[in-house]
């Protein structure tokens, strides 16, 4: 049978209208995408307000909201090394307005303390960018009669547990950090985990608790007016804000190296256009001079790198890790 002309016409007009529906969708979802964000961004930070990690993620979250043109709001989870901080990251949409302040307790060294961990840092993270590199600074309280890292080893040793250490939490950096240097030196000391830096600094001053392994930023104030001694750093080299302070290294700790990093994560299956603008995003606000100059005289590094390579670096640092935490002993109790 011939189509009539009435039959043709309709058919191609129906053709045209689907063509043009299909068009449409599409152009809608490239805006989508080109528009992102249309609103405010949640940056999940796996300790509470005050702390080191606080800070930097405050200070990045004000240059992004400039950079993405929305705000960045700070949403402070503390608590079991962060854990929990990046088990909520990681069950959130993957859509870009939810991202994690992660670090290497949250995202290298929880594997090896937490049996039951409920997130895998490589499956369940989508990486966005390196941005920080902090190393710690071994402190003492005001109650602490020793002034070398030799003092203090000495000091240990003739009273097993008789000295204590506080972390910003169980599993942190700062727990490892104690936890290595008990191993190398053969010390016993008494470990207390605390929901973050702020609480724990507060009882540092108070002398309730002897030393830590903090960044710091955190102490800084407290260093220069002589409320808390500082003996060493736990980097390789020395920090280029306190020069004269040797690191643990040189004062006799032969291996001991602990450089914290940090960096922006989403979670696994954002769309790679959206970590695309947010690696864009973080590159520019890092670049801007005030920005570093603020973060080198608090004694953090400013670091950069590309989603590919901070993925890396994660897979990397998990067996590293776990090679230490099972050299020192630590367990996330």
């Amino acid at each position: 049978m011939t189509p009539t002309p009435i039959t043709t016409r309709r058919t191609v007009l129906t053709r045209v209208a689907q063509l043009a529906a299909v068009a449409a969708l599409g152009a809608t979802v490239l805006h989508a995408h080109a528009a992102y964000p249309d609103k405010p961004v949640r940056l999940i930070v796996p300790f509470p307000a005050g702390g080191a990690a606080d800070t930097m993620a405050r200070t990045l979250s004000e240059r992004l909201s400039t950079e993405l043109g929305q705000q960045v709001i700070i949403d402070n989870r503390g608590g079991a090394g962060g854990a929990p901080a990046a088990e909520a990251a990681v069950r959130s949409a993957p859509d870009g307005y939810t991202l994690f302040f992660g670090t290497m307790g949250t995202n290298a060294i929880n594997v090896a303390l937490y049996p039951k961990l409920r997130y895998d840092p490589v499956k369940d993270f989508a990486p966005i960018a390196l941005t920080h590199i902090t190393p710690r600074v071994l402190v003492v309280g005001p109650s602490v009669k020793a002034r070398s890292v030799a003092e203090l080893i000495a000091l240990a040793k003739s009273k097993p547990d008789g000295l204590t250490y506080g972390s910003a939490g169980s599993g942190s950096s700062s727990h490892l950090s104690g936890a290595l240097f008990e191993s190398i030196t053969g010390v016993k000391m008494l470990h207390i985990p605390y929901k973050g830096s702020a609480p724990l600094m507060a009882d540092v001053l108070a002398g309730r608790v002897d030393m830590t392994f903090d960044s710091y930023t955190v102490y800084q104030e407290h260093i220069k007016s002589g409320k808390v001694v500082p003996l060493a750093v736990t980097s390789r080299t020395r920090m280029g804000v306190a020069p004269e302070l040797p690191t643990l290294e040189e004062a006799g700790l032969k291996g001991y190296e602990v450089s914290n990093w940090l960096g922006v994560f989403a979670p696994a299956g954002t769309p790679a256009d959206i970590v695309k603008k947010l690696n864009g995003a973080v590159g520019r606000a890092l670049a801007v001079p005030e920005l570093r100059q603020q973060l080198v005289a608090l004694g953090i590094e400013p670091a950069f790198s590309t989603p590919e390579a901070l993925g890396t670096l994660v897979r990397n640092e998990i067996p590293k890790w776990a090679e230490i935490v099972k050299r020192s002993g630590a367990t996330a109790d």
